[in-house]
């Protein structure tokens, strides 16, 4: 299962193989061939050839197809669960709870959005004429999903793709490929047409940038880090593509004086550690009112010593490895950096039993000054950088001292505070009183550096759709047709 084409599983065509690890324990868990150029026409054409057909489709075939895709990954749910805990090294109960059921949900959400792709009709603006306005797919998108979120990041680009009636091409991350394959694969047995949604895995150097430029490519799609977006646009650029980006993301985590100090420490915990904190909505910058700060830092500290680090496989096991070995180096040497210059709690690599594989234990970072590295800069891994405030200005100024804009939280029992603190927080998410929940029927997406356009909920169809207006002339007099008013022409 190296890529999947029109309807079909095949190898790639150009003899390079990669392996596929288990960050749990460094074992090869499925060696494939590499995607290469001729691959990404395969798949292009057949998205190609197939969009017609799919466009004119009517909703309710379409969300006849979806409903069926989400009977049959419900049947299969414990398949993907397995799947994606052994490529992308979660904990198993995360993708039981989370990962999984997430991307069942997804799918009959959009089943009932598929049937809700509305247009208007008035005569209001010209006694002669009436006015249709029409929501059309857009062609053959290309989308590129990152490593962190295997299965979801597939699903968010595929769905509200489809559902509006464009075909698409898929390029997952080379080293967690394989849900993104197994979930074309479903969505074909569910009745979906070949072509509709093509996979390749292939590196971004190679198989992503053919498609960034491919002619018969009409949208880009990409999420991943604000360095390849720019390369993105710079590529959308030559040829006026339509373009939605997800990218990188400092989420501030704002806790006022009159906060309720124990659920912030918990959720500070929970929103810092989610998938090993490789998530651009991850905590990853508290911002204290002084007065709670030492019992926050202590508090905070006080949980990440507890908790359970394990074996993937274990369901009790609250934290599982970063994806790679050379990911765990990057994040363990910016904590190493930031003991030179602020109160680092924790961290650090384990030994024993999980010394194979790639885990790094929860890093507390007290005292972060607001222009230091640890406290600008995505680190993708388990570390909190906390700083204090005095006053409500200073907290919000330094949430939005940040190039990103994706997601923030504030906590507080004001709703007062609450309202203004919504307001004036940069980003495309601020959650009161919890941080990172997310659900299928609201918009997911950023501001600033973070990009541009929405996943998830209805929201998200207009990125898939173009907008095309369409007028009749009602007047059935020749002599008042628009065209004889501006030109006075003789039979």
């Amino acid at each position: 299962m190296s890529q999947f084409i029109n309807g079909k599983i095949v190898d790639g065509t150009t003899g390079e193989t990669v392996d596929i690890i288990d960050p749990s324990n460094g074992t090869t868990i499925a060696t494939l061939t590499l995607a290469g150029s001729d691959d990404v026409k395969l798949a292009v054409q057949a998205a190609r050839d197939a969009f017609p057909a799919w466009s004119r489709a009517t909703p309710a075939e379409r969300s006849a197809v979806l409903t069926k895709f989400a009977a049959l990954m419900e049947e299969r749910a414990e398949e993907f669960a397995q799947l994606e805990t052994r490529q992308a090294g979660k904990p198993i109960r995360l993708t039981r709870e989370f990962d999984v059921p997430g991307t069942i949900d997804n799918i009959a959400f959009f089943a009932g959005a598929a049937r809700n792709l509305e247009g208007k009709a008035t005569g209001e603006y010209s006694p002669d004429h009436t006015s249709s306005i029409r929501r059309e797919a857009i062609g053959v998108i290309a989308s590129i999903s990152p490593w962190n979120y295997p299965l979801q990041m597939a699903a968010w680009k595929i769905l509200p793709a489809i559902a509006a009636g464009n075909t698409i091409v898929l390029k997952p991350a080379e080293i967690t490929p394989l849900t993104s394959l197994l979930f074309a694969e479903v969505a074909t047995a569910a009745g979906l047409p070949h072509g509709v949604v093509n996979v390749l895995t292939g590196r971004g150097s190679t198989v992503g940038a053919e498609l960034l430029r491919h002619p018969d490519v009409d949208m880009l799609s990409f999420t991943g880090s604000t360095n390849v977006g720019r390369t993105v646009l710079e590529a959308a650029a030559t040829t006026a593509k339509r373009v939605h980006l997800e990218l990188g993301g400092k989420a501030p985590f704002v806790v006022f004086d009159d906060a309720d100090l124990e659920a912030a420490i918990h959720g500070a915990v929970a929103g810092s550690l989610i998938n090993a904190g490789q998530d651009c909505t991850a905590a990853t910058r508290a911002i204290v009112h002084r007065s709670l700060y030492e019992d926050f830092i202590s508090g905070v500290a006080e949980l990440y010593a507890k908790v359970k680090l394990g074996r993937t496989q274990d369901p009790a096991t609250d934290l599982g490895p970063l994806v790679s070995q050379a990911h765990r180096e990057k994040v363990a040497e910016m904590v190493d950096r930031a003991r030179g210059y602020a109160r680092v709690f924790g961290g650090g690599i384990p030994d024993g039993d999980l010394a194979a594989g790639s885990y790094y234990r929860p890093a507390l970072v007290a005292d972060a000054n607001p222009d230091s590295e640890i406290f600008r800069d995505e680190v993708f891994g388990p570390v909190l950088a906390v700083t204090p405030f005095d006053t409500d200005d200073e907290a919000i100024t330094l949430a939005n001292d940040t190039p990103y804009g994706l997601a923030a939280s504030v906590w507080t029992k004001d709703i007062y505070r609450s309202l203004r603190a919504t307001r004036e927080i940069r980003a495309g998410a601020v959650w009161v009183n919890d941080h990172i929940p997310i659900i299928s029927e609201m918009p997911h997406g950023g501001m600033k550096q973070s990009g541009f356009g929405k996943d998830m909920s209805t929201y998200s169809l207009d990125e898939y759709t173009v907008i095309k207006h369409v007028m009749f002339d009602l007047s059935g007099d020749k002599a008042k047709s628009w065209h004889r008013t501006i030109f006075a022409l003789e039979q």
